[in-house]
């Protein structure tokens, strides 16, 4: 079974590669004309599919009519200076809505932290009167 295995994977490379070089556009396979790859394919076995993987085939990114792979719905209609124009976002640090709540979030922080610290003073001072008094005097 092991020694059919590169008949049968070269074999599916070929069989691949003419249905590629069949299918594809005949204006855009690169660099010799379609029955030259097919010929290469066919007559030149592991060397002819690679060679048209390589430097035949038609680059799938620019397949499309007008050099565009795939039209999208955001941009038809519009040429590209008539776009709407959205607004951008900004950066936190040039947001001043951003930057005023910052502000805020850190008042209120400070405050927090002041009555905080109030609330141990108070309750350090109500430890240390109670330890004067002694535990008799209680």
């Amino acid at each position: 079974m092991i020694r059919y295995l590169p008949f049968i994977l070269q074999l599916a490379l070929v069989v691949f590669c003419l249905i590629d070089c069949v299918q594809a556009e005949d204006a855009r396979v690169r660099n010799l004309p379609k029955w030259a790859w097919l010929v290469l394919i066919i007559l030149i076995p592991i060397v002819g599919p690679i060679a048209w993987l390589l430097a035949g085939r038609p680059n799938r990114a620019n397949a499309g009519s007008g050099g565009a792979a795939w039209p999208t719905t955001r941009t038809a209609g519009f040429p590209e200076y008539e776009r709407p124009q959205r607004p951008r976002p900004k950066a936190p640090d040039d947001d001043p809505e951003f930057l005023r709540s910052l502000k805020r979030s850190n008042a209120e922080h400070e405050d927090l932290l002041r009555k905080w610290e109030e609330d141990l003073k108070r309750r350090e001072d109500e430890f240390r009167k109670d330890d004067e008094k002694g535990p008799d005097e209680s």
